[in-house]
């Protein structure tokens, strides 16, 4: 994202955010990404309004931001989930299903999170284009897709995890890739450089990048 393109939603957010407190209602941004998430925050702080965020479950990535004047009471949020699976047992990626997607004509920020499970994928959407994605999204690549509205939010389940115990040279990005992907440092400096490591949720170039505790990778 340009420093423009920063300046403008920043922007967005503050006159959202004065909005709700003006209108006495409650405003929603679309899907934001974390970075996103905290300029919308400094917009509510600085309107004097509550901001509440959402992306259908805890762990979400992407989430929805509300603007609503204190104390009142948080509504439902304007996005729905979709069930994505497969006739066969190869099953898509996260990108072949975004790029699907967006390939439409779908902007980022209708989209929320897409969560890969063993035998569907979840697919969190902007209500307005729920019908739209369900009957027009056929396939992710080569591989044909049955979408459909689910009732419900489901549970999403998060990612094993398992914890790694090793001692590296430094805390450089490229050094901390290497060590817990299991990669030559050579390997981790091209997926850096490729923009594939996103560092605080966001993606990060420079190898020599200091890791922090509590980053994520």
């Amino acid at each position: 994202m340009s420093e423009r393109e920063e300046e403008l939603l920043r922007k967005r957010f503050q006159e959202l955010a004065l909005r709700a407190d003006k209108q006495y209602r409650p405003l929603f941004t679309g899907f934001l990404s974390p970075p996103e998430a905290q300029w919308a925050l400094q917009a509510g702080r600085k309107a004097g309004v509550d901001v509440r965020f959402s992306g259908g479950y805890e762990d979400a990535e992407r989430k929805m931001a509300c603007f609503l004047p204190l104390g009142e009471e948080e509504p439902d949020f304007p996005f729905c989930a979709l069930s994505l699976t497969w006739p066969h047992q190869t099953a898509p990626g996260h990108r072949d299903i975004l790029g699907a997607a967006m390939g439409m004509g779908v902007q980022r920020h209708c989209l929320g999170d897409i969560a890969l499970e063993p035998e569907r994928a979840i697919m969190f959407v902007t209500e307005e284009l729920a019908d739209h994605i369900c009957q027009s999204l056929t396939s992710a690549g080569r591989i044909k897709l049955q979408v459909r509205l689910l009732e419900e939010l489901p549970e999403i389940q998060p990612p094993e995890a398992k914890t790694l115990h090793d001692t590296v040279a430094s805390l450089r990005l490229d050094a901390v890739v290497a060590s817990g992907f299991s990669l030559s440092r050579a390997k981790a400096a091209d997926f850096i450089a490729a923009g594939r490591v996103k560092l605080r949720h966001l993606p990060t170039l420079r190898t020599d990048t200091q890791v922090e505790e509590g980053d994520s990778i």
